[in-house]
């Protein structure tokens, strides 16, 4: 399957403690440096599923964007249309987790996204129509993410992101004209802040532990999350809503959150936002 990608691609600064974490004092542990950005990790696990993927961004200044793009070429991930940013625009994500894998918290400096403007987005409306579906994180603006709604002609997928971001989908769907798309992908807090997004086909809401509920025409549907050891959850949902998005918009609730919860059991038992055994599932 053809698909395009719009959103963040950065580097990811991952520490982890050794132990229980002490907030406010030095936890002994380990760091890590990798890519990462939610689009970037979710064109990654679709180009190891197979997919013929394509990604919109604008990677970050200094050292690290030609780096990156390098890294997503090796991948097989298209980057022909995408831009790099001036000296001083960044893309960073800084995670802490505890010993357990699960994240303390978090700082994303994502400012290098902001050239994401309609406009830019229009000048590439030909990747975009050439796909057969179109996933788009919540790292753009809402006016982008407006456009969006408004103009993709093909099944449109949308990530939260964060709970921070989360209301620019919000602010989008009441910026648009159409006001729906095809499908959003959030957890827990994240719907809240989108008071359930009316607008939505199908609605994937992550519940961590207690695994997925999907929301399509009024009925909610769970599923339990797949026995596994987690190591690193940071990737997580990325990889839940790759497999989705693979599965395909004519897959039932029930084969796409299959394929999702499979993915997301690779990429949480793997100590990378991307796992490379994701390549070997039968979805």
């Amino acid at each position: 399957m053809k698909i395009c990608v719009i959103g963040g691609a950065n580097v990811d600064i991952t520490a982890t403690s050794g132990g229980a974490f002490r907030l406010g004092d030095s936890n002994p542990g380990s760091v890590r440096v990798s890519w990462g950005g939610v689009g970037r990790n979710i064109a990654h696990n679709l180009a190891l599923l197979g997919d013929d993927v394509e990604l919109l961004t604008i990677f970050g200044g200094g050292v690290f964007g030609p780096i990156i793009a390098g890294a997503c070429r090796e991948t097989g991930i298209r980057i022909d249309r995408c831009e790099t940013a001036s000296e001083g625009t960044h893309s960073f994500f800084v995670s802490i987790n505890n010993a357990d894998g699960d994240l303390v918290g978090g700082v994303a400096d994502m400012n290098a996204t902001e050239g994401m403007t309609p406009e830019w987005l229009e000048e590439r409306f030909e990747a975009i129509a050439a796909a057969d579906a179109v996933v788009a994180d919540a790292n753009s603006s809402a006016s982008a993410l407006a456009w969006l709604i408004d103009n993709c002609p093909k099944p449109l997928y949308l990530d939260a992101v964060s709970v921070a971001k989360a209301g620019r989908i919000a602010e989008a769907l009441s910026l648009s004209v159409k006001k729906s798309f095809f499908a959003l992908k959030c957890n827990a807090l994240e719907n809240q802040v989108l008071s359930g997004a009316p607008g939505v086909y199908r609605r994937y809401v992550s519940v961590g532990a207690e695994g997925l509920q999907v929301y399509q025409d009024g009925r909610l549907h769970e599923f339990p999350a797949l026995p596994c050891i987690v190591r690193n959850v940071t990737g997580g949902g990325d990889a839940l809503l790759a497999g989705i998005v693979h599965a395909g918009p004519a897959a039932s609730v029930e084969d796409s959150a299959r394929a999702g919860l499979l993915c997301a059991r690779c990429a949480v038992e793997s100590p990378y936002a991307v796992s490379e055994e994701i390549r070997n599932l039968n979805i």
